[in-house]
């Protein structure tokens, strides 16, 4: 009579599915290990790089090359006025190449596009973080930095010109004026977009203040923040090349944007076509070099980067 009542109580209180909850469990054990197994960053083949990442670019140049030169040879447009041979464009890289003139081309450009950047976010991310954080402010200047960001770059080319002379400082006012705007507002949208468990989760622990911002608000407001130092970054280059083309003077030196001023001047199209493609060129370069390397971090460090 107790060893029925026993057991009725151990089928009562489940102690006879103990043998099925070790297999539960060793099941569920298992399946956590061979995750974190597959979680772990594997080096991608050389030859898988090539094929998604080198080959997709190489073959859509190709492609632009091959329409290119297909519509001078066919002469659907034949007017080298309008639009030079590609091996128009290369004389005219090799010229410049021979001259010792097309790195400094674009290193005038870049160290002044990149410094002015540096500035930007030096500037417009303790300004994002303010206008995030302090309510009267967001009302007071949200508005405005709505407003300046959708305003053209080359707007400010004339009146830095007349406040700051033709110099490398009227160049890094123009970058400025057109990036900081971005950046931070990009940097609001990031923080907007915090979850407010985060918050509360950093004040429980004892994050305040400064702390509070710099490990809490700021790694959770990453990936807008990133999206605003690229579109920054963008208008950052945008800028320096209206500033360029705008404004010339011996003492700034020839940029990209000189370049492509100069071929107008000369009425030559390989210069032209050359000043673009460089600009062209230093943009990709910049996204595939530095941002498009941070965005993969992020979403890595994120579980959002999917595995092709």
């Amino acid at each position: 009579m107790a060893s029925t009542e026993t057991t009725g109580l151990a089928k009562t209180t489940g102690v006879t599915k103990t043998a099925g909850d070790g297999q539960d469990l060793a099941g569920l054990e298992a399946g956590l290990d061979a995750l974190e197994s597959q979680a772990g960053p594997a080096r991608t083949p050389v030859r898988q790089v090539l094929v998604q990442k080198v080959l997709p670019p190489l073959s859509a140049v190709l492609l632009v090359l091959v329409v290119w030169q297909a519509l001078v040879s066919f002469e659907i447009v034949d007017d080298p006025s309008k639009l030079p041979a590609p091996s128009a464009v290369w004389d005219e890289v090799h010229a410049a190449w021979l001259r010792g003139t097309l790195l400094d081309y674009i290193w005038t450009s870049v160290s002044r596009g990149l410094l002015g950047f540096l500035l930007a976010l030096v500037i417009g991310t303790p300004l994002g973080l303010i206008v995030a954080r302090v309510r009267f402010v967001r009302a007071a200047i949200g508005p405005i930095l709505s407003g300046l960001q959708s305003l053209p770059s080359v707007a400010w080319v004339p009146p830095a010109v007349l406040w700051l002379g033709l110099e490398n400082s009227m160049m890094y006012a123009v970058i400025l004026l057109g990036a900081v705007p971005s950046i931070a507002n990009g940097l609001v949208s990031g923080v907007d977009q915090v979850p407010p468990l985060f918050l509360r989760a950093g004040r429980t622990l004892g994050a305040k203040g400064l702390r509070h911002t710099w490990h809490i608000v700021l790694p959770a407001a990453l990936p807008g923040y990133l999206a605003g130092l690229k579109q920054g970054w963008a208008f950052s280059w945008r800028s320096l090349m209206a500033a360029e083309i705008i404004a010339s003077s011996p003492e700034l030196g020839v940029g990209l944007g000189q370049l492509l001023e100069n071929g107008r001047n000369a009425s030559s199209m390989p210069m032209i076509f050359l000043a673009i493609l460089l600009i062209l060129i230093v943009g990709i370069a910049i996204d595939l070099l530095i941002f498009s390397p941070l965005e993969r971090r992020v979403l890595r460090g994120r579980g959002l980067l999917v595995k092709s």
